[in-house]
């Protein structure tokens, strides 16, 4: 799923190309698409963009009129900037905003039909779309603090929380995790001054990081190469292969449809969390330490050893 650095790149894209632009046309075949019924689609149609915004994971496209376009791109969703007319993808595309300046459109790569669109009239209406996470970029310690501890959660529950935190989602999750080098079952609650702090500096610094980077390989383009998996990151897709900072083997954890990587020894003191599958299978057999973990699933004896003579 697109998370903050990837909104924000694709907002930094989007203002020299719509920012004052009309949309002429909003073209939707698919019918699993829109989530609103009023204000129609036509009501967009001849309008002027005046503002772009992020709200939370949604790209917010404001239009004269008090009205706005709402897009959450899920996680197969992706914008993709094309000449004027160009011609929706007949399986992945959703929409086309034919704007004076070219067209945006709208794809997803998958068949579940998650993305949404909203139109939306007046600032109460969307505001009613915003679930009123905290603005990690711009949060001081003691506001990032008090949305931390509103609830008693594990940490990469609460990080990925919409309500608690605008923004962040399973990726960039794992990577502050590993910044901060505290547990993703860590509780809410028992965490103290000192790790709260390391926390609110790691979500700052990890953010800002990605965005430079993307912003970076970007350069005057359109983000097309949007991917939950990001050469560089320390851990999140890294499952087996080295941490980047001690050489252990990234562990993970599989809930549902996500997984949560970490590096049992820069975040759990060596200890390797219970993965729902594979514990309930293993039950007593399940390694509870890293050296467990090590002696019970070696690496082949082909594998190069890792810093410290360890493999992966």
């Amino acid at each position: 799923m697109p998370e903050l650095p990837d909104i924000v790149l694709y907002l930094e894209a989007l203002k020299p190309r719509i920012l004052g632009a009309r949309l002429e046309r909003l073209r939707i075949p698919s019918p699993f698409l829109v989530r609103s019924v009023d204000p129609p689609h036509s009501a967009v149609e001849g309008r002027t963009v005046e503002g772009l915004a992020r709200l939370g994971k949604r790209v917010v496209i404001e239009l004269d009129g008090e009205l706005s376009v709402v897009l959450h791109l899920m996680i197969a969703g992706r914008l993709h900037w094309k000449d004027a007319g160009a011609a929706l993808p007949k399986r992945r595309g959703l929409a086309a905003f034919d704007f004076t300046t070219g067209t945006l459109l709208l794809t997803e790569a998958s068949t579940k039909h998650r993305a949404s669109l909203h139109l939306v009239r007046g600032r109460p209406a969307l505001a009613a779309l915003d679930p009123g996470g905290l603005d990690v970029l711009t949060a001081d310690l003691h506001a990032f603090r008090a949305a931390l501890i509103r609830e008693n959660h594990t940490l990469k529950r609460a990080l990925t929380d919409p309500r608690l935190f605008s923004g962040i989602g399973n990726a960039y999750s794992d990577e502050i995790l590993h910044a901060a080098r505290l547990s993703p079952l860590a509780l809410t609650g028992k965490l103290d001054d000192a790790e709260i702090a390391r926390l609110h500096r790691a979500t700052h610094d990890t953010l800002t990081a990605w965005v430079e980077c993307l912003r970076a390989e970007t350069g005057a383009g359109f983000p097309e190469k949007v991917t939950a998996f990001r050469e560089g990151m320390a851990v999140h897709g890294r499952y087996g292969q080295p941490c980047v900072a001690c050489g252990a083997p990234v562990q993970r954890i599989r809930y549902a449809e996500n997984e949560a990587n970490y590096c049992a020894r820069c975040q759990t003191n060596g200890k390797v969390l219970a993965d729902r599958a594979f514990s309930r299978l293993l039950k007593d057999d399940w390694p509870r330490s890293l050296e467990e973990w090590e002696e019970r699933f070696p690496a082949p004896a082909d594998d190069p050893p890792l810093a410290g003579g360890r493999h992966p």
